[in-house]
């Protein structure tokens, strides 16, 4: 993985003892809250309902084994003890003491990590596929180039003061798993018929009060212009991106309003300028930064069918199914250790846990864990023959619940308990839906489904593209929650439908049976939710989940009667 060189060594440096002195000038009176927010948002730090909150940058989600160590310390003495795992594979902290922030971000610094640009309107952390370098269809590792975009925006000039956040993510794969679609931009790895390696370039993409598909600008882009097709768009925003109002800022609302094809057209005029300038990629700088992502000392391995070897497992089985992915290399897996324990707010984890896990890519791993989006770890590079004693150990610190994809798999953002922008609490949501379909032979008979929580139309929890969404939503002061159907990330990417009015707390476990019950009534064989609800539409769904009055304490249909 990457490694600090002194450029990136100082700039850190020089950033810690800058925001040093600002603390201290606000601690003192000397800085109003209002001339410290902006400077506190340039490092991460966030007011929320009870504390401040610290959002720790993961760079395209990659971690070394001591920088996931670092997260149990900074849990341990400047926290309450826990971590959350975001869907941007960042981590953060809900509990800070401003007066410690310099602090901690001075430990992040001793193992090559910094929360710059983790808030604010400027490039945020580039994003990327957690299985990067592993996956058996892989076109090309794209955490090179993540890396140089990463190097690229952090502090650019130009783009510091944008008109509104903006997040970029790449996917070097036949299947995307970086969710590029919605991002305002979206980057996937493509060869050409000369097999030359390219990107297909998409942008305005994006969730939030208005979900909107990324539009390809660029069929093919060759890598070499990675960087100044990027600072084409980014100049074009830039500048026409509107700051009037922060609801309407975003990259796609620019797209919307002028279309595709002008947008697309003043991109490649300001490319023309940029085209052959110095930010055109060399293959000496390319094979500067590849150098640092060479696959580790892997051994001459065969694929074993681990499975058959503990016959009569089932647990072992359900959780091979679930929690294990295929791998290039032979004899090799990859690994995700689930965060989504019944009873556990989704990708919370402890110090212990955050330590054991940093043990665990040490003794599997190669040293080294990536974030997902969906709020789990992985371990990249696991021998198939050590996965029975892996699970068994990560079992026993409840971090192996089989439902990877499943529906208790939920991807939930720390909503009002936390989140002062937040309408609704996600965490009890998460909670009584989890409870409540708490059977995986339940869960594997239902099959793939993705369901997204967020206590806020600024959908950090992704409801817009989960096969169920969940918004939390003020109506008259209390706290109701919409449900939207029918969304999809990855290749077939689709924003869900609203199926009509929201409902209360106590009523959505119910609400996610009775939508349920019509699946398992109406689906197709090996037809995942998300197709069957963009089959069937909205119709079929509200009939049944509003035909009768849902019962807010108790369920009106048993779990059987589902399946």
């Amino acid at each position: 993985m990457y490694q600090y060189d002194q450029y990136d060594h100082l700039i850190v440096r020089e950033r810690i003892a800058q925001y040093r002195d600002q603390v201290r000038r606000r601690l003192s009176d000397e800085l109003t809250e209002a001339e410290f927010l902006p400077l506190r948002l340039q490092n991460g730090l966030y007011m929320q309902r009870h504390a401040y909150m610290l959002r720790i940058a993961v760079p395209y989600g990659l971690l070394a084994s001591k920088q996931m160590r670092m997260f149990a310390h900074i849990a341990r003495k400047y926290d309450r003890g826990y971590g959350h795992f975001t869907t941007r594979q960042n981590i953060q902290f809900n509990w800070i003491e401003l007066e410690q922030t310099p602090d901690i971000l001075a430990d992040l610094a001793s193992v090559e990590m910094h929360a710059i640009q983790t808030s604010g309107n400027c490039i945020r952390n580039t994003t990327s596929d957690p299985y990067a370098g592993v996956a058996a269809d892989e076109i090309i590792d794209p955490r090179p180039y993540a890396e140089v975009l990463r190097q690229w925006s952090t502090f650019h000039p130009e783009f510091i003061a944008l008109p509104r956040k903006f997040k970029v993510a790449i996917n070097g794969a036949v299947e995307d798993r970086a969710a590029i679609a919605v991002h305002d931009i979206g980057l996937t790895v493509v060869r050409n018929d000369a097999g030359e390696i390219g990107f297909k370039f998409m942008a305005g993409g994006g969730m939030g009060r208005t979900p909107i598909l990324g539009s390809v600008i660029r069929d093919f882009l060759p890598w070499q212009h990675l960087l100044t097709y990027t600072e084409a768009v980014m100049r074009v925003y830039n500048q026409y991106g509107r700051r009037d109002n922060k609801y309407k800022a975003r990259i796609k609302i620019l797209l919307k309003a002028i279309g595709v094809e002008e947008f697309t057209r003043q991109v490649e005029a300001e490319w023309a300028d940029l085209k052959d300038g110095p930010e055109t990629l060399t293959v000496e700088e390319m094979q500067r930064v590849i150098d640092y992502f060479q696959p580790p000392a892997y051994k001459q391995l065969d694929d074993s069918d681990v499975v058959a070897a503990h016959a009569g497992n089932k647990a072992f089985a359900n959780w091979v199914n679930r929690n294990v992915k295929p791998h290039k290399q032979p004899g090799y897996a990859a690994v995700v250790l689930s965060l989504k324990k019944t009873g556990v707010p989704p990708g919370d984890a402890t110090a212990e846990q955050i330590d054991f896990m940093a043990d665990l890519s040490d003794r599997y791993s190669f040293g080294e864990l990536r974030v997902t989006h969906e709020q789990n770890i992985v371990l990249a590079d696991v021998e198939q023959s050590q996965l029975f004693t892996l699970w068994e150990q990560v079992k026993a610190k409840g971090l192996a619940t089989p439902n990877i994809g499943l529906l208790t798999d939920m991807i939930c953002c720390p909503g009002g308990d936390f989140c002062s922008l937040a309408n609704a609490k996600s965490l009890p949501i998460a909670a009584a839906i989890a409870e409540r379909f708490d059977n995986i032979d339940f869960q594997h008979d239902i099959g793939e489904i993705e369901l997204n929580i967020s206590g806020c139309i600024n959908a950090c929890g992704h409801h817009h593209v989960g096969s169920i969404g969940v918004l939390g939503v003020d109506k008259d002061g209390s706290e109701w929650y919409q449900v939207s159907i029918g969304g999809s990330q990855g290749n077939n990417a689709a924003i869900g439908k609203i199926i009509g009015p929201s409902f209360s707390a106590l009523q959505m476990p119910e609400v996610i049976g009775r939508l349920l019950q019509v699946y398992v009534r109406d689906r197709y064989e090996d037809e995942s939710f998300a197709d069957c609800a963009q089959r069937l539409g909205v119709a079929p769904f509200k009939e049944f989940v509003y035909a009768t009055p849902i019962v807010e304490a108790g369920r009106l249909v048993g779990e059987d009667e589902y399946v």
